[in-house]
């Protein structure tokens, strides 16, 4: 029988795209007063991976992500999806009687291992966690870099979105390393 130890925490990031610039920082507010401050936010990011968001978000799409100082309990997943279920849906327009979308929020964190990403969506790779929320882990980190899975989507493949994430994690890194520091000195 294995022991069980504590989960290391792990480092809150929230990719979301949408044609409108101005919700990315709307977005960013309601996560900051939730979350806390963040440490990292990317340059917009052409989104032109697929053409599935088309008809819900417009043609014009750019991607954002942005990285939350405060670590997270890997468990806060669920809950923070609902969370930006919830901001999508206040941010979105009621058009004919139903709300229409325009932003996609797509929490996840980063560990040294691995990007998890939240969806509402099941499929056979993807883990239950609750709340109506499952996991999949989108990408690993083998061999000193971010590796995809064969579910992996082509814009989280891209290398764009790997330098994303290869600086955010060195910020992760760099967390976990004065941690380390400064719970050695407390013993």
């Amino acid at each position: 029988m294995g022991a069980i130890r504590q989960t290391p925490a792990v480092k809150l990031l929230l990719p979301m795209f949408s044609g409108d610039r101005t919700l990315f920082r709307v977005a960013e507010e309601a996560m900051v007063a939730r979350y806390g401050p963040v440490d990292y936010a990317s340059a917009p990011i052409p989104f032109a991976y697929t053409h599935y968001y088309d008809a819900e978000f417009g043609e014009e799409l750019e991607r954002r992500f942005l990285a939350f100082e405060r670590l997270i309990d890997p468990s806060e997943l669920a809950t923070i999806k609902v969370f930006t279920n919830d901001l999508e849906e206040r941010l979105g327009e009621t058009i004919k009687g139903t709300i229409q979308r325009r932003i996609n929020l797509d929490p996840g964190y980063l560990s040294l291992g691995k990007l998890v990403l939240a969806t509402t969506k099941d499929h056979a790779h993807r883990i239950y966690l609750g709340q109506g929320i499952f996991a999949e882990v989108t990408l690993s980190y083998r061999g000193g870099r971010f590796q995809s899975w064969p579910w992996t989507y082509p814009d989280y493949q891209s290398e764009a979105y790997r330098a994303v994430l290869r600086e955010v994690r060195a910020i992760y890194a760099a967390q976990l390393k004065a941690l380390r520091r400064r719970d050695a000195q407390d013993r």
